[in-house]
């Protein structure tokens, strides 16, 4: 909240919204673990962990295709949410 002064209704609403990618963030881990897909192991894919990963559960499971598109800027003062973001995306 600091780069952003959000107060509030909108601290509250970056909140979720961070909580949400966070949730994504582990949906896609757990889809993506290979090892334990190497070793037919069940993985537990926490898609009730937010609203975001429910509404995406039939896009991001079976056989169905996904694209990851992540957006960064080239500006010095965006550095620190670029690493991120692509930190994010590597996942």
């Amino acid at each position: 909240m600091k780069k952003t002064g959000a107060e509030g209704e909108r601290a509250r609403e970056g909140i979720k919204t961070n909580e949400g990618l966070l949730a994504l963030g582990n949906v896609i881990n757990a889809l993506a673990d290979d090892q334990r897909l190497a070793k037919n192991e069940k993985v537990h894919v926490p898609y009730r962990q937010s609203k975001l990963t429910r509404l995406l559960h039939d896009a991001l499971g079976g056989n169905s295709q996904t694209l990851f598109l992540a957006c960064v800027s080239p500006s010095d003062t965006n550095a620190s949410e670029t690493l991120s973001t692509l930190q994010y995306a590597n996942r």
